[in-house]
């Protein structure tokens, strides 16, 4: 847990140094900067500069107030769909009200190695515990603005899946079938959790994707009177999730997997939908960072470039690419050549048979 005094808003996390993997953020004030280099000159205490981490607001991966960049021209950044809107003070994926779909993606494939998403969002609505739903979304994945059951968003994704999910379908199944879950395994709602998937792996609604989650926690999220933020961090192959959602600036570890491969020139985009039970989804701002991390040359060679989404000992199915239909001319090379093909054939056997009748006809004489 980090401690992050300033004022409201961003600015008490818009400059983080972190000093290792997974060590919680330092403060870059004058003073603090002051006694590490005091630190660092003292006998046994080097510099820690290796694992140190810069970031860099991404502009073209971001989005805030007044939403500017929001629209259909080709000019613009991030592109609605559905029922989601654009107002004065957010952007809402759905309204509080049954069967509504929407989504706001991002134009712009995203080449970073290392990033944050930082996400300041609000769901609130008048339905009751438990009678809400069904939460947000926010995606890296390879295509975007394909609407589908997976909050909004299509299944059998190839990239990265965030779920804030606020409806407990699981455990109201288990209600409805007079059972009870076994000790430890029954989670409490609103609920957040991370997925990989190379297009082999379906969502499963009915059990709140645990089958496929790498991890997850609690997070009640719903009609705050404070703002609520969520960080999804990726360095080094490792992905690091974290929430602030009590309203006193700390950060608070949710996910933390190592050994996750994502590839380059994906998309960020956020979905939501609403079904019998509804929310307001809100998203206020996104705003990307591009972190400048130092690697060793064995780790230059371990970090290359992927081209399928996977997680280190985690066994993902094997994608089964369908075949490419034969275009016209294709096809008839593959008619031709099969027909010359059964002709030589034909001719060759003619020859053959009729060597074997004159052979014959010699034994006769």
């Amino acid at each position: 847990m980090a401690v992050l005094p300033g004022a409201s808003g961003w600015p008490w996390w818009r400059r983080w140094r972190w000093q290792g993997q997974g060590a919680p953020p330092v403060r870059t004030g004058f003073g603090i900067l002051l006694l590490f280099l005091l630190l660092g000159s003292g006998p046994g205490l080097g510099p820690a500069k290796a694992d140190q981490t810069d970031e860099y607001l991404k502009r073209e991966h971001s989005l805030s107030k007044p939403y500017q960049g929001v629209g259909t021209s080709s000019s613009s950044l991030w592109t609605l769909m559905g029922n989601a809107m654009v107002m004065t003070q957010y952007i809402r994926l759905t309204p509080d009200m049954q069967s509504k779909q929407g989504a706001l993606w991002n134009r712009v494939p995203c080449y970073l190695r290392d990033w944050e998403l930082q996400v300041h969002f609000k769901i609130h609505g008048q339905g009751k515990k438990n009678l809400n739903g069904d939460g947000f979304a926010i995606w890296y994945t390879k295509d975007r603005m394909q609407p589908g059951p997976v909050f909004g968003s299509k299944d059998n994704f190839v990239g990265l899946g965030v779920f804030v999910d606020t409806y407990p379908n699981e455990e109201k199944q288990q209600e409805a079938q007079k059972r009870r879950y076994s000790p430890g395994l029954q989670r409490v709602f609103p609920y957040v959790s991370a997925m990989v998937s190379n297009g082999s792996l379906s969502y499963d609604h009915e059990r709140d994707g645990r089958p496929t989650e790498l991890g997850g926690c609690t997070a009640m999220v719903r009609n705050l009177n404070h703002d609520t933020f969520l960080v999804i961090r990726y360095v080094k192959r490792r992905l690091t999730i974290m929430l602030d959602i009590d309203g006193k600036h700390e950060w608070k570890d949710c996910i933390d997997v190592p050994g996750v491969r994502l590839p380059r020139g994906y998309f960020f985009g956020t979905s939501s939908v609403t079904g019998d039970l509804s929310d307001n989804h809100d998203i206020i701002s996104l705003k990307l960072f591009e972190l400048t991390v130092e690697r060793t040359p064995e780790e230059e060679k371990l970090h290359r470039d992927v081209f399928l989404p996977s997680v280190d000992n985690m066994k993902l199915p094997e994608v089964t690419l369908p075949m490419e239909p034969l275009s016209g001319l294709a096809l008839f090379l593959i008619v031709f050549f099969s027909l010359v093909a059964a002709v030589f054939a034909l001719v060759i056997g003619i020859i053959v048979y009729n060597k074997w009748q004159d052979q014959s006809r010699k034994r006769f004489y």
